[in-house]
């Protein structure tokens, strides 16, 4: 609530590495510390680096606890049991089995979403299972499987084909011969399926991903375990080693990274894991090492703009609106937005990237980039200034462009709704202090509200085994007074 307690939660990054983060089932934690009134309150702890909710995965643990080895051992127990049932290379000599088979035994359990061998039919005999599995579908993994649509930690939203054919489209025209694909289990699949087709040259593609079950239908060189909140490849070294040589390959040459993370994630933590992926890639051995960029198109809502170009100033964010078929919001159809908020943040130069002219989007001679229709050129700006696709309008008094639907309150001296409350009006956000954007938009929003929940019940436990104790001592007490008692009376 806005007249609640300021109480928030900031990630550090900057934490000792002598000192190794205790491990969950989705590996290393990260370090937080909790923020009050904008103040960092020194209390700093251990959560889980993929889930934003307890309920999702419950390890919490503070700095400076003392953690008993039995405590360690019961965690390192309920990790492993966590962990998938086969293993990346179990999986690949199933595969192999699996493919052998004729149509009419090749099925696949929706239920435990796995490939079954006819060994195993019996233990899945109560479960929908899938059959006549074909090739063309093996093919697809990501129409096969059911997306884990959990927007807080999983938050699988797959691509709609326009965008995932516009993406491929990028590449070829860059004659990029490479693909590192974090989080993009559909544009992997899509290239696979293009250079399946090529004979020549064909473009080679690297699924990074936390999803393990794609492990049934790629080899070790084709997928990754990871991930992308920690850079923590599941794999070990072993698969460390692929994707740096991945990425070395050519001396680092024909190589573009392409991420689609979690819109709920936090960028503090992507922002630190895709500079470790560009060391991996950079060159340093060679002189040209320093002006060398490895190219990337990151693909997040444009409100983040201003914290993504915090950590990359050479990004810049495209107007090209990026759709996903399962999304019940960016998307096109009926139940789709007009425009969707999500875009392609590049540090390759706007100006060499063509948007679709069928689609709705122009060139801007000015500004020597192609723009959505809508987005018109600012004479005072001298930018087309629209971020959502709408057209805007200059503030002069604001001295820049805002939202169509905005207007000017002299009461808080900018732009905003003409339904905001003035008295309200905060420039920052008090849960992390930030100046950028507000409460309710806040990436640590509900880490923080976990932290207050947590702090709740450590106080409601404490003072539970206070009222024992002290109920317990009063007990004691009046036993004692009993005994005292019945001693007087026999002594009388």
């Amino acid at each position: 609530m806005e007249g609640g307690p300021r109480l928030g939660v900031a990630l550090l990054l900057d934490r000792d590495p002598a000192a190794p983060a205790p491990r969950c089932p989705h590996g290393p934690a990260l370090l937080f510390t909790k923020i009050h009134q904008g103040k960092d309150e020194g209390r700093r702890f251990y959560a889980c680096s993929a889930c934003r909710e307890r309920k999702d995965c419950s390890f919490f643990q503070w700095e400076d606890e003392k953690v008993s080895e039995a405590r360690r051992l019961a965690q390192e127990q309920y990790n492993q049991s966590r962990q998938p049932s086969f293993s990346h290379t179990q999986n690949k000599e199933r595969y192999k089995e699996f493919v052998v088979l004729p149509l009419s035994e090749r099925k696949f359990c929706q239920e435990c979403q796995q490939l079954l061998l006819p060994a195993e039919w019996s233990r899945h005999s109560g479960h929908g299972v899938l059959s006549d599995v074909s090739v063309a579908q093996l093919r697809r993994p990501s129409q096969l499987l059911r997306p884990l649509e959990n927007k807080k930690t999983n938050a699988q939203y797959l691509f709609a084909d326009r965008s995932c054919q516009f993406l491929l489209d990028l590449i070829v025209a860059h004659s990029f011969k490479r693909v590192l694909c974090v989080g993009t289990p559909r544009l992997h699949e899509l290239i696979k399926l293009q250079s399946s087709q090529e004979q020549k040259n064909p473009i080679r593609s690297l699924l990074l991903d936390i999803d393990f079950r794609y492990s049934q239908f790629y080899t070790e060189e084709e997928f990754c375990h990871y991930n992308m909140f920690n850079h923590y490849f599941f794999g070990g070294e072993a698969a460390h080693d692929i994707c740096q040589k991945f990425l070395q390959q050519d001396e680092g040459k024909g190589v573009i990274m392409v991420a689609d993370p979690p819109f709920g994630g936090l960028v503090e933590a992507l922002a630190f894991t895709f500079k470790q992926l560009i060391a991996m890639w950079k060159p340093t051995d060679r002189a040209d090492a320093s002006s060398k960029e490895l190219p990337i198109f990151w693909i997040f809502p444009y409100f983040f703009e201003s914290r993504i170009v915090e950590f990359f100033p050479s990004f810049r964010m495209l107007d090209y609106q990026v759709d996903y078929d399962n999304h019940a919001l960016y998307k096109h159809g009926k139940t789709g937005r007009k425009q969707s908020p999500v875009r392609i943040f590049t540090n390759l130069s706007p100006h060499l990237i063509v948007l679709p002219v069928e689609e709705g989007y122009r060139f801007c001679c000015i500004c020597q980039r192609y723009v959505s229709s809508e987005n018109q050129h600012c004479e005072v700006c001298n930018s087309c200034t629209s971020k959502d696709g709408r057209r805007w309008r200059h503030c002069f008094l604001c001295k820049t462009c805002v939202k169509p639907s905005w207007v000017h309150c002299h009461s808080c001296n900018r732009c905003a709704l003409p339904s905001h409350s003035c008295k309200n009006a905060d420039p920052g956000c008090f849960v992390c202090g930030a100046a950028d954007h507000k409460r309710t938009a806040c990436p640590n929003l509900r880490a923080a509200t976990r932290v207050c929940r947590d702090g709740q019940k450590l106080n409601q436990k404490k003072n539970k085994v206070k009222a024992n104790v002290t109920r317990k001592g009063k007990k004691a007490k009046t036993a004692k007074q009993r005994k005292k008692k019945k001693s007087k009376k026999l002594l009388t």
